[in-house]
């Protein structure tokens, strides 16, 4: 990880994005980083393009909002097309593999089955949000997965763990398969 990650998760209202933010940013701190996280919701909330941030340093955080992501995180087509322009060059950019992208993107496209893998192989849609932060903990290691499972089980419904323990395990083997 270097110094400073910068995470913007993206999709619809309704998807879990700001909880993954929030789990994201516990992990980083039960690992003794610093860590921030926002989010903000389309006017629509639920079904409309949703964006939570999370920046997480081993240094003190200077500015709390994401300007250029390291990684994108896109779950619908509306927020990769809204978003994909907030990544920085040579940033990494991971889309569920429903997600139409143009040729010759300028970033390294990790483009995976993360709602299908939910709805699939977890079989609850629901969790998809914690497939994804599974996978961005493979891909960036910017928080390690103790931490991460710690965070998750803290935050979930009562009754759920094994569930998203499995989500969790899922998305850490679409990129370690």
């Amino acid at each position: 990880m270097n110094m400073q990650t910068e995470i913007r998760l993206t999709g619809s209202g309704g998807q879990g994005l700001i909880l993954g933010g929030i789990i994201l940013a516990e992990a980083a701190i039960l690992d003794g980083k610093n860590a921030i996280q926002s989010q903000s919701y389309g006017p629509e909330a639920r079904g409309g393009a949703s964006k939570a941030e999370v920046i997480i340093s081993i240094e003190e955080i200077d500015y709390p909002k994401v300007e250029k992501a390291d990684l994108l995180l896109s779950l619908t087509q509306i927020a990769c097309d809204k978003y994909i322009n907030t990544l920085k060059e040579n940033g990494i950019l991971v889309v569920d593999s429903t997600i139409r992208l143009p040729e010759n993107l300028p970033f390294n496209v990790i483009q995976i089955p993360i709602l299908n893998t939910a709805a699939e192989e977890v079989k609850k849609p629901m969790v998809a949000n914690i497939v994804a932060i599974g996978a961005i903990q493979a891909i960036t290691n910017a928080v390690s997965k103790e931490s991460l499972e710690k965070s998750v089980l803290k935050r979930v419904p009562a009754g759920t763990e094994n569930l998203n323990k499995a989500a969790l395990l899922a998305g850490y083997n679409l990129i370690n398969a």
